[in-house]
């Protein structure tokens, strides 16, 4: 990210730090709304179910963010004894990475209607990027959330589908090692792995499929 400063990319810079925040600040909403919707007003007392972004906002995982485009929002708060439905944790879990593939499928058609409608400010290269790029951003980050690996929702939504012994072990086994896998796996992505370069291609071919106008 802060190359592009050096890059003089300085609207590249800023399409993509708002593109980041904005969807983060969906995704910690979702998980609170869904929250409170079945019973929890955990998030809602603590001001974090509100669209602001500043209460959703991190000091390091913005700089994060900023300095080399990976980074996280304050995770909202839940309180699972207040949940009506034994789906609970699966359903508020599921929520944020649900958010932004909404906001995802909402941001790409956008632009589609609004180019096929044929306003000219959607006929501009300007546009296709700056609507191109939150799509891209948010199916990443729905992708990436669902990795079943330390904090992530992923680890949150998978023992849900597994057997209930396997369930427990796998439980067992992401406490203990889960934020060091998910740690290895941002490493190997800086010393040249793919990672984020393999689900940001998965997510582009997403982004294509989820255009219905």
């Amino acid at each position: 990210m802060i190359q592009l400063l050096f890059q003089q990319q300085y609207v590249l810079f800023v399409i993509i730090s708002f593109a980041l925040i904005f969807s983060l600040t969906f995704h910690e909403y979702g998980h609170g709304k869904v929250a409170s919707l079945i019973g929890d007003d955990t998030a809602e007392r603590a001001g974090r179910l509100t669209l602001n972004p500043i209460p959703h906002i991190d000091p390091l995982g913005l700089l994060m963010v900023l300095l080399i485009g990976i980074g996280y929002a304050k995770p909202v708060p839940a309180d699972p004894r207040k949940f009506n439905t034994r789906w609970g944790t699966l359903l508020v879990a599921a929520a944020g990475p649900g958010m932004n593939l909404l906001l995802a499928v909402v941001t790409i058609n956008i632009y589609v209607l609004g180019f096929k409608m044929g306003f000219p400010l959607f006929k501009t290269p300007e546009a296709y990027e700056f609507f191109k790029i939150i799509g891209l951003i948010n199916m990443l980050l729905m992708l990436f959330n669902l990795l079943p690996i330390g904090p992530l929702d992923g680890s949150y939504i998978l023992p849900y589908v597994l057997p209930r012994r396997v369930a427990l072990k796998y439980l067992q086994l992401n406490q203990r090692y889960g934020a060091y896998a998910l740690l290895a796996l941002i490493a190997l992505n800086f010393l040249g792995v793919p990672v984020f370069n393999t689900l940001w291609s998965i997510g582009n071919a997403m982004l294509n499929l989820v255009i219905f106008l």
